[in-house]
């Protein structure tokens, strides 16, 4: 991997256990894609900080708990400003 990657790598993974932001989230902030992200932090991250890829893992878990919630809001919320 090269240095630039290595550093993006950190940098979505310092931005997501400080904030909690989604994969949608970090790579809207970062200009790249969701895949880009969600690969440096499921696969890449694994390869160079196991404690941090198990911060994110847990992380990652969470979201997946509460996407169906905050789907619906959404589209709740849609729907009101259609009013």
């Amino acid at each position: 991997m090269d240095k630039y990657m290595i550093e993006r790598i950190f940098l979505e993974a310092d931005q997501i256990l400080e904030t909690k932001k989604t994969i949608r989230e970090i790579a809207k902030l970062n200009g790249v894609s969701k895949s880009t992200v969600h690969k440096d932090l499921k696969e890449r991250l694994l390869e160079l900080d196991k404690e941090k890829h198990q911060l994110i893992a847990e992380i990652f878990k969470e979201h997946i708990e509460v996407r169906h919630i905050r789907g619906g809001e959404s589209t709740k919320r849609k729907y009101l400003n259609l009013s």
